[in-house]
């Protein structure tokens, strides 16, 4: 799987196949020199926010166990560049947000899980992920810049 340009649209069938897609996009921005931004992921619970996630940290920090920040908020992992995956799923304000250390990250990757609970902080400039159930393993995965 590659990726040339965004916006990018693919279908996926397997959970190593959404893993794929995100191991893709990771090596997109590394061969673009990007190691670092803000990446809004939206999709509903087990849509493979995660399992994309771990395609992606594959690229940058290579030894890293990625696992769901449901209960931790956050898991940092440290590789080529730092990624913060963030998981905003309860958090109900900006309280709540300023308390994980949200507005405090200024290095490498933010990968944000449900990210439209936060819209109010998102950056103007991110990429947004969106996954989309289209049958009982069968995704449709939205890959696109949004500059502001």
């Amino acid at each position: 799987m590659k990726i040339d340009t965004l916006p990018a649209v693919f279908a996926t069938n397997a959970v190593e196949e959404t893993e794929a897609v995100g191991r893709a996009l990771g090596e997109y921005l590394q061969n673009k020199g990007i190691s670092g931004g803000f990446i809004a992921m939206k999709g509903d619970l087990g849509a493979g926010k995660t399992a994309f996630t771990r395609g992606f940290a594959s690229v940058f920090c290579p030894e890293a166990r990625v696992k769901s920040p449901t209960f931790a908020i956050v898991n940092v992992y440290r590789g080529k560049t730092v990624i913060h995956h963030m998981d905003t799923y309860r958090i109900t304000g900006d309280d709540d947000l300023y308390s994980t250390g949200f507005y405090d990250i200024d290095e490498g990757f933010i990968i944000c899980e449900w990210s439209e609970n936060i819209e109010y902080a998102l950056p103007p400039e991110r990429i947004e992920v969106r996954i989309e159930y289209v049958g009982e393993d069968q995704r449709k995965i939205t890959l696109k810049e949004i500059e502001k």
